[in-house]
């Protein structure tokens, strides 16, 4: 029992693992003034049970260390891997470039205050991970310097007594990087004196103008130019844009396929997005007040149900490729995806996850669910092979030496780099090569609170040996220091956006949030402002600043070591 409690072994280092994650967790639940730093809770207990003895085995701490950061980062990369490259058009290019010059600010001002105070370059490293709350930052920092400072022939004690340092600079200036861009966003909404029902319906009503989410048109057939035409021809240069769900002639309601002939005042119900709502009152004619109760109640031959798409073999295939108005009787009207409703486009790519919107008679319905699966069951399924072989090959890209100008020894993209990239590429292409990566977004949770406690808890039982002594020994500078980092580039960030982009406040929120990769700061804000508008611009810039950091960490280290 005294091995189990005071030893350095296997199930000492488990049994202070559990103790840690547990308890940090717990602690993570307690909020002041609604703010609360969660997770890291668990670095900060760590660093406290190091300090006073209890520590664990140096090899078991550098595995959960490193697997416990492969496992957050790839679980992001797959969550916002759909919609990483969508993220750069239209304003999420000016936001990203936004994003890309907070981070750009937060290393000049890190040189900055290296070059004036002489303060070490490698530790300001650390700071600057824990002012940005930037914790995949830090582990790639820390692997860089071990990386270089092992070829450089250091021996393994002074290599891990360096990556300590970089951790105990990291938890010193992050609770500041919390509260100090929280500070901010109240401060921005003071200085621009924010109305917030006036902004939030301003962000609304651009939203309703610019969205490409379905809707539902009623319209009679007014336009001569149609009369007498197959909906094939009507709809030639147009089958992209909506669909022709139902048709309704004499009180009849059908199902219309390419030959059905439109006559003058045949009433149709149409699934468009709201950008292409003029053009289908211009081929059809003017929407009439119908409800879809209309076309339920007289409806007695059809029906409309919600089937699940479950066939890892779906995954990959447009909804032109599977034929299924000209094969069963049966329109898709819409699809539904990570609960936004898209205009079912013949050539919308489906996959794994999605729920397609159907109408039609039922023996048709039914050959259709078997065709696309439809057994929600399965999905609670966890398809771990996509995530294993992605890690792999995420391990292995992570490990390729690319080279810089200017540098003397190339650069590796690591444990956090690596997978990142990987996953996000995986999450984006995977439905297109016909690679099935879906996971409920409670297994993806899951998978990333297990990564990034193992992270933590692993760092900070590594980093509390010598972490009273390095902030007696002039640390406490560390929190100025980390002030700066923070609050610097944010304010002018924030600014910039306001004055020079008219970004709404709600944007700038999400803005803030995602470019300092900060969870604290979102849920505060949204808790705070009532918009989900913020977790959008936060979903927009988090991919990219998320990489960029990972990347500038560890170019600041090996500039520190060169």
């Amino acid at each position: 029992m005294k091995e189990l409690f005071l030893g350095t072994g296997i199930a000492h280092t488990l049994l202070l693992f559990a103790f840690v994650i547990a308890t940090g967790l717990w602690l993570g639940k307690i909020k002041v003034k609604g703010i609360s730093i969660g997770t890291t809770w668990i670095l900060f207990l760590g660093i406290l049970l190091s300090h006073f003895g209890f520590r664990g085995d140096p090899t078991v701490l550098a595995f959960m260390k490193d697997f416990g950061l492969i496992l957050f980062v790839f679980s992001i990369g797959l969550q916002v891997g759909p919609s990483f490259f969508q993220s750069f058009k239209k304003g999420g290019v000016t936001m990203n470039l936004l994003a890309a010059g907070m981070i750009l600010l937060a290393v000049l001002v890190t040189l900055s205050i290296h070059w004036i105070t002489g303060e070490n370059l490698g530790t300001m490293v650390g700071v600057m991970s824990g002012a940005v709350t930037n914790t995949p930052g830090l582990g790639a920092a820390q692997q860089a310097l071990s990386d270089g400072l092992a070829a450089e022939g250091m021996p393994a004690e002074a290599i891990r007594d360096a990556s300590a340092n970089l951790a105990s600079a990291y938890a010193v200036a992050y609770p500041l990087g919390v509260l100090g861009v929280i500070f901010l966003v109240i401060l921005l909404r003071g200085i621009f004196k924010v109305d917030l029902g006036q902004e939030k319906a301003r962000l609304d009503q651009e939203e309703k103008e610019s969205q490409d989410t379905a809707r539902r048109m009623h319209c009679e057939v007014e336009n001569p130019a149609v009369f007498g035409k197959r909906l094939a021809d009507v709809t030639a240069d147009m089958n992209d844009k909506f669909v022709v769900s139902r048709i309704m002639r004499d009180g009849a309601i059908s199902i219309p396929g390419p030959d059905t002939v439109l006559q003058q005042g045949d009433k149709v119900l149409i699934v468009t997005s709201q950008h292409y709502v003029d053009t289908v009152r211009i081929i059809f004619g003017e929407e009439v007040p119908m409800h879809l109760s209309d076309w339920v109640h007289k409806d007695e031959h059809l029906v409309t149900r919600r089937l699940s798409i479950t066939k890892p073999s779906m995954t990959g295939m447009s909804l032109n490729n599977l034929h299924i108005r000209s094969k069963y009787g049966v329109s898709v009207t819409r699809v539904v995806r990570a609960g936004v409703e898209l205009v079912a486009r013949p050539s919308l790519i489906l996959q794994v996850g999605d729920s397609i919107q159907v109408v039609g008679p039922v023996e048709g319905i039914d050959h259709v669910a078997q065709l696309v699966g439809n057994k929600p069951e399965d999905l609670s399924h966890p398809n771990l092979i996509p995530i294993f072989a992605g890690i792999a090959l995420g391990v292995i890209f992570g490990s390729i030496p690319i080279a810089f100008p200017g540098i003397p020894q190339p650069v590796k993209l690591g444990v956090a780099g690596g997978p990142l990239i990987i996953a996000i590429l995986l999450g984006y292409f995977g439905p297109k090569w016909r690679i099935t990566t879906y996971t409920t977004l409670s297994a993806n949770m899951m998978i990333r609170e297990i990564g990034i406690s193992f992270f933590l808890a692993a760092v900070g039982l590594g980093a509390g040996e010598h972490f009273v002594e390095a902030v007696v020994n002039g640390g406490y500078w560390w929190i100025l220091y980390g002030a700066l980092i923070t609050l610097i580039p944010v304010l002018l960030t924030g600014l910039a956006a306001r004055i020079f982009f008219k970004f709404n406040f709600f944007q700038i929120c999400g803005l803030l949030a995602g470019g300092t990769t900060d969870p604290a700061v979102l849920a505060f804000s949204q808790g705070a402002y009532g918009s989900d508008h913020i977790s959008v611009s936060y979903a927009t810039v988090y991919p990219l600043t998320m990489f960029l950091r990972v990347l500038a960490a560890q170019l600041l280290v090996l500039f520190a070591i060169a």
